[in-house]
């Protein structure tokens, strides 16, 4: 047997596979061999460690010094390993450091700390403020309030029973009658709605059930990174993806320690990044997730005339008002204040009563004498206004709470005196106060709420508010600048090259909410709006045959974009947009009637005879829309950074947002363009490291002639080309290609995809597209 190179120490292309317990670690081994086929170098493992029972995702963690048992243990992980390495692979993990699952059944050191109080030896594991709530940890676990849901409490032993969940009781308690035995415990069962604000403990966003881990601390950092750097000490695995890294109390000093731990092992993390920021360049990781680079791929392949030509035609169909979806910057800042005071206002009583203490605390008359009020009104103001996820302490805060956010929210206030309490949270963030008691906390908390709310407002809220060009509504993107120019694209991929060499990047992932092949069929309608409102004027009767426009826009660009599909999987991603969006209808405040006409609308709508008319104008396009596919993923796989690929992405791949994107992984079984074309580039990444290595280069190259501004070509160290077609619809009605050239590098160029066919020189971009859309080229003649 030929021996198998071991994988590299940096990727050259990963693959996610999404763990549960229907594709555990045994179903994986099993794929191994059809993966390394594919010409991947790892393996991309969603988290492995212990989670809730029966989690479909791993991300509610329970127990961070065991590989979960569901999917096959330690000893199932292992075998994995051992049969990815005997095939020339790496395994990377997804790592979560920032919460836990709120499970007292399962996770044992909480269950610990809701026994034993802040004495605990755990306490300092998870981050409960005890001085809120009279020293007792809020539980939102009851169905109803206490009064009504009293009868389901039951005392067995030491232990109290609530419907299916169970908590410890103090010790020498159990005998009390049940009202004096709830108010004797280290924590008080309250009616889930009580969430929103009586919570002291963190949590992710607004997610109650997963409760933040103060991994700031030392011993708690190596209490849950203990199993996790035994594994990659050992050999098992060999490089992380960090979860939510912003939610951490100081990315910063934890980035530095997890690096200092693991030994350098190549590291990204999942940081969204706005249009215009860039990744602290202290942080010693790889890069990022990938996000920042799904933005500007989607762009380059979305029309600019024509995105803004259709913001105008949805303005016209749905009339929302400017805030609430009619225009981006106000939809979003709406939807912040939706948030910040509702959703997340126990995060900003707690904010709230930490600057009230480090003010009262504090030698400095400037921070003495501001009513609470007043503080939380001058967080509020400054949060809503923060245009990234957080500030951090490498980076420079004033350049995130700008001087300009504080001038409006200081206009907010009707009495100019108060309006100081603006400047002194500002200051407070900028650490113009100096460190006193508190100080540094407060930074921390600031940020963790400001990161919350990012997320919250902008990806969970504005996203489904604001949906003139649903492909554009992705994680990390900009739907208020949808369209990228090739040449800004071509600045991207050289800055990439330059500073973050090996980052990862993206274009499916687990948590979009369109798959890159429906969001490349959405964006070809940016080539022809006008056709597409003689089709949504068709399929539309007289009322829109829904409860509203904004839905039957959404759901027609959503039915577009997936094709042909079951008409439950379009159902349920529908409702999850409407509740999502909260202007009709929420998770937690739902109108039966209103989600009931949704359901009809979609029934008769998409899925009935009006959505034949929709798949025939699809059809009609498909041509574009396979540029549109097979471009982005060569791309993808070609420009700067490590590629990820999504489990199933290899082929087309049709999913909305999850769970429909989270179906247990299939190995492909037949061929098709874009596997084929996914397949020669992953193999020449694999086989030529260092063309696309962090040593490697990045150099555009620009087509001649009249179809010159639908063709995007760049080389990668002057030996592989890439050619992809732009906007090819426009280009169709303009007269094709004609003439248009692409002047190759000196040398002779073989097609990856049929190495017979090769180019010197000058070429007719159409001779380099005669079969596919794209070429991928190979140097032939050496260096």
């Amino acid at each position: 047997m030929t021996p198998v190179p071991p994988a590299p120490a940096v990727p050259t292309a990963t693959y996610r596979l999404q763990l549960q317990p229907r594709f555990p670690f045994e179903a994986a081994e099993a794929a191994v061999p059809y993966l390394a086929a594919l010409g991947v170098s790892h393996l991309h493992l969603s988290p492995v460690l212990e989670a809730v029972p029966g989690s479909t995702h791993g991300y509610d963690v329970v127990d961070p010094a065991r590989v979960r048992d569901e999917l096959g243990g330690e000893a199932g992980l292992r075998s994995l390993a051992r049969t990815a390495r005997e095939h020339g692979l790496g395994l990377v993990v997804d790592f979560v450091p920032n919460h836990m699952a709120l499970s007292p059944r399962h996770n044992r050191p909480l269950w610990e700390v809701l026994r034993e109080g802040p004495a605990s030896p755990y306490a300092r594991w998870f981050d409960i403020d005890w001085d809120a709530q009279g020293g007792q940890l809020l539980l939102p676990v009851l169905g109803r309030r206490l009064g009504q849901d009293i009868g389901n409490l039951k005392v067995d032993g030491d232990v109290l029973h609530c419907h299916d969940q169970v908590f410890p009781l103090r010790t020498g308690t159990e005998r009390l009658p049940l009202p004096g035995l709830l108010d004797a415990q280290w924590y008080r069962p309250v009616w889930w709605r009580l969430a929103r604000t009586e919570l002291n403990y963190r949590r992710f966003f607004s997610i109650s059930e997963l409760i933040g881990v103060r991994v700031e601390d030392p011993e708690v950092f190596a209490a849950t990174h203990g199993t996790l750097l035994r594994l990659l000490d050992e050999g098992v695995v060999d490089g992380l993806r960090v979860d939510h890294p912003d939610g951490l109390a100081d990315p910063d000093a934890y980035l530095r320690r997890l690096h200092e731990a693991t030994g350098g092992r190549w590291t990204v993390v999942e940081k969204i990044l706005a249009a215009d920021e860039h990744l602290p360049p202290s942080w010693p990781v790889a890069g990022t997730t990938g996000y920042d680079a799904l933005r500007r791929v989607d762009g380059l392949f979305t029309d600019p005339a024509g995105a803004q030509e259709l913001l105008g035609l949805y303005r016209r169909f749905a009339a929302p008002p400017a805030d609430r979806g009619g225009d981006w910057a106000p939809t979003v800042r709406r939807a912040a204040y939706q948030v910040v005071t509702h959703e997340l206002a126990t995060e900003v009583d707690r904010l709230t009563r930490v600057v009230s203490r480090v003010c009262t605390a504090s030698p400095d008359p400037a921070l003495r004498d501001h009513a609470p009020w007043a503080l939380r009104t001058a967080l509020r103001e400054l949060l809503v206004r923060l245009e990234v996820y957080r500030p951090y302490a490498s980076t420079d805060a004033a350049a995130v709470v700008t001087e300009k956010a504080a001038a409006e929210a200081r206009a907010v206030f009707t009495v100019p005196e108060e309006a100081h309490a603006v400047d002194v949270v500002r200051d407070l963030v900028l650490g113009r106060t100096g460190d006193g008691p508190g100080h540094a906390e407060f930074r921390a908390r600031f940020a963790q709420t400001a990161s919350a709310l990012r997320a919250k407002s902008v990806e969970d809220t504005a996203f489904y508010r604001y949906v003139p060009l649903l492909s554009a509504n992705e994680v990390g993107g900009d739907p208020g600048v949808p369209a990228m120019a090739a040449e800004d694209f071509h600045a991207y991929c050289a800055r990439v090259q330059r500073d973050w060499p090996a980052t990862g990047t993206v274009l499916s992932t687990h948590d979009t909410k369109r798959s890159a092949d429906v969001r490349a069929a959405i964006s070809v309608l940016t080539q022809v709006p006008q056709r597409w409102a003689g089709v949504l004027s068709e399929v539309t009767p007289a009322g829109h045959g829904a409860p509203d426009p904004h839905l039957v826009w959404s759901a027609w660009q959503t039915f577009f974009g997936l094709g042909r599909a079951a008409g439950e999987r379009l159902q349920k991603a529908l409702l999850k947009h409407v509740r999502e969006a909260g202007l009709h209808t929420s998770w937690t405040e739902q109108d039966a009637a209103y989600e009931a006409a949704v359901a009809a609308f979609v029934a008769g709508g998409p899925c009935g005879a009006p959505g034949r008319l929709v798949t025939g104008f699809r059809d009609a396009l498909a041509p574009h829309i396979r540029a549109n596919v097979l471009g982005a993923a060569l791309v993808h796989l070609t420009m700067p950074g490590v590629p990820d690929v999504y489990q199933g992405t290899e082929d087309e791949y049709r999913a909305l947002v999850d769970p429909d994107n989270r179906r247990p992984f299939t190995p492909l079984e037949a061929s098709s363009d874009k596997a084929d074309l996914t397949t020669a580039a992953l193999r020449l990444r694999r086989r030529r490291p260092e063309i696309f290595g962090v040593s490697a280069t990045y150099t555009p190259l620009s087509a001649e002639g009249p179809g010159a501004a639908h063709c995007v070509a760049f080389v990668r160290s002057g030996q592989v080309l890439t050619a992809v077609t732009r906007l090819s619809l426009g280009l169709a009605e303009a007269g094709g290609w004609r003439d248009t050239s692409l002047t190759l590098p000196p040398g002779r160029w073989a097609d990856a995809l049929s190495p017979e066919r090769e180019f010197e020189g000058r070429t007719l971009v159409e001779d380099l597209f005669t079969r596919l859309p794209v070429a991928l080229l190979e140097r032939a003649d050496g260096d």
